[in-house]
């Protein structure tokens, strides 16, 4: 690769929090003893549908997570759904300070056709973009800095395999927890092809948010993160869902080297939906 080792950097904290996220939003919507098969795929795309959530480690907040579905698109003659995520530590937490916006261009069988990543250092904004063009086996990779036509940097990547960046990883998971079953699914993390095992457990549970006054049905689900990112990200995570057919993201648990992070869901806008709650 000929991208700097800085984008490498920049691209282990994108892959740290929304991957964070992404943790979130994988299992199957059943009882162990109790099949529950209400899943609709077309209801996870809802234009306008924004979830945001605090990031905390041993009970210090550290930043927020935003996740916004924009609209609806057609994409190389097809429906796609344009997302974007914000991404930002609270200010005065001691050596943390970053600042990044993901979009991606997502079809309807949640995989990634494009995806940009804007990250600020000091007061300037570095662009990243990877345009994936399957038909040519290959993702097409840029640096440069934010409003400007220069580029500094490009690279390939050949593919042999429909991929998922962090983005679109968040949605494809959704899409699937009611398949039940462990999966491999091929990523682009930090230009480099690798996979994110999920274990599709089905186990129904239940559990509380500062947000919600009462227990929240819930799926649960682990799996596993093949790489080492910033902050020792590496290994196993788990995390919980709703238990409906928007199956939005509540809960989440991720390994890093000295401990775990926590992910929870302070605040939503999606017509019609609450989070359900749990009863026997």
């Amino acid at each position: 690769m000929n991208i700097k080792k800085s984008t490498v950097r920049l691209s282990n904290r994108f892959t740290l929090l929304i991957l964070l996220c992404c943790v979130i939003i994988n299992a199957r919507a059943s009882d162990p003893k109790q099949t529950v098969s209400t899943h609709n795929k077309e209801t996870i795309f809802q234009a306008g549908e924004e979830l945001t959530y605090n990031v905390s480690f041993l009970g210090i907040d550290l930043g927020q997570v935003k996740v916004k579905t924009l609209e609806a698109i057609s994409h190389d003659d097809r429906t796609a759904y344009k997302a974007i995520a914000y991404i930002d530590s609270y200010k005065g937490v001691p050596l943390v300070d970053l600042h990044s916006i993901y979009e991606s261009i997502i079809d309807q069988t949640m995989y990634t056709h494009w995806f940009r990543a804007r990250d600020k250092k000091d007061t300037s904004w570095t662009s990243y973009v990877y345009d994936f063009e399957y038909s040519k086996h290959s993702v097409y990779m840029e640096e440069g800095k934010w409003k400007s036509s220069a580029v500094d940097r490009r690279d390939t990547l050949k593919l042999d395999t429909l991929t998922q960046d962090g983005l679109s990883l968040f949605f494809f998971a959704r899409k699937h927890v009611a398949d039940n079953h462990g999966i491999n699914v091929p990523v682009v993390v930090n230009e480099k092809k690798g996979n994110t095992y999920i274990n599709f457990t089905g186990e129904r549970t239940k559990d509380k948010i500062d947000a919600v006054d009462y227990p929240i049905d819930l799926l649960y689900f682990d799996g596993q993160a093949n790489f080492i990112g910033v902050f020792g990200l590496t290994g196993g995570f788990e995390g919980w869902f709703s238990n409906d057919d928007a199956h939005v993201p509540i809960l989440a648990k991720m390994k890093v080297l000295i401990g775990s992070i926590h992910i929870e869901l302070i605040s939503w806008k999606r017509d019609g939906w609450a989070p359900p709650r749990y009863s026997k």
